[in-house]
């Protein structure tokens, strides 16, 4: 009961949906330097946790100790969200749980695509179910990534697994015609779904980008917690 309403709660199912989250094969969430989309994709990896399902994200930018240390105050964020929760039972569900995630840290210069499909490959070879998603955090958008996706579309096609990933968008930079930074503008064919976080006053504001018709919904979060605010 404790996973249901912890998924119920989470401010991806309510933005994206948790039946929608791995609905096509890329996903983005977009921000400037420090808004929140870090906290964001770590969310949307509970949700999956949650749902008993394996994950692995993959951090440019952190070590391991860091990863693991969001996954712990994104667990955590979700249950205080809930109102009281028996502590004794939050402990054994995020314990039950948290061993389905891997954290793996690469800079720009060791992060290799082969390198991921080798470790998805172990999976099979160990007969082990895959992971659902694969957290892709850090990549440089500014930089002509093609061959990254491309690498990306393979491993899609060879394990079927949902791609999301962070882009870093820049504080002056305009809009194109379609209300996207020009980081997504760039490769939006490619993208299923896509959501950017913006500052808005205190709080911050989620605006679906890209996800079929669903495209200009906006939603409230805590900047602290990342959990939905109600209005």
């Amino acid at each position: 009961m404790l996973k249901k309403d912890l998924i119920l709660k989470s401010p991806v199912s309510k933005t994206i949906g948790f039946d929608n989250i791995r609905n096509g094969k890329f996903g983005a969430v977009l921000s400037r330097a420090g808004v929140g989309k870090t906290s964001f994709l770590v969310q949307i990896a509970l949700t999956q946790l949650l749902n008993d399902e394996k994950i692995i994200h993959i951090s440019l930018d952190d070590h391991m100790e860091k990863i693991n240390l969001r996954y712990s105050d994104g667990y955590k964020n979700l249950v205080n969200d809930i109102g009281y929760v028996d502590p004794q039972k939050a402990v054994r569900l995020w314990e039950d749980i948290k061993s389905n995630e891997v954290g793996i840290s690469y800079n720009e210069n060791t992060f290799d695509i082969e390198k991921i499909r080798d470790y998805l490959k172990s999976f099979k070879k160990s007969d082990l179910v895959l992971p659902s998603i694969l957290i892709i955090d850090g990549l440089n958008f500014d930089k002509d990534i093609t061959d990254v996706f491309e690498g990306l579309e393979g491993l899609y096609q060879e394990f079927s697994i949902f791609t999301w990933l962070s882009m870093k968008s820049h504080r002056d930079e305009e809009l194109s015609e379609n209300g996207f930074p020009v980081q997504l503008e760039t490769y939006k064919e490619r993208f299923d779904k896509a959501i950017f976080l913006q500052p808005v006053k205190n709080k911050i504001e989620a605006i679906i980008l890209k996800d079929g018709d669903r495209t200009d919904q906006k939603y409230k979060l805590d900047p602290s917690t990342m959990m939905i605010l109600d209005e």
